[in-house]
């Protein structure tokens, strides 16, 4: 009985170019989920009222808390690739 998933059932071949298209398509919808996010997180945490103009207070709220996800996505990323690395190299 063959198990699912099996190497003995033939796979497609997928074109590189699209592979490489889907997967920056994939990106950066991931960026756009993640800066939506940062969108609404820093708004409800740096703006109390809404007005037709931003103080200053409120912009390097909103500044500040938009560099501090990033910083943390970007430290959360090289982890990441560090820990990935260390374990193939294994």
């Amino acid at each position: 009985m063959a198990s699912f998933g099996s190497s003995d059932t033939p796979k497609p071949s997928v074109d590189p170019e699209l592979q490489d298209f889907l997967m920056a398509e994939n990106e950066r919808a991931r960026l756009s989920a993640q800066i939506h996010e940062f969108t609404d997180i820093c708004w409800d945490k740096c703006v109390e009222k809404p007005s037709n103009k931003l103080d200053s207070r409120t912009e390097t709220c909103l500044a500040n808390c938009v560099n501090r996800f990033v910083d943390t996505s970007l430290l959360i990323t090289q982890r990441f690739a560090q820990s990935l690395q260390k374990s193939q190299g294994m």
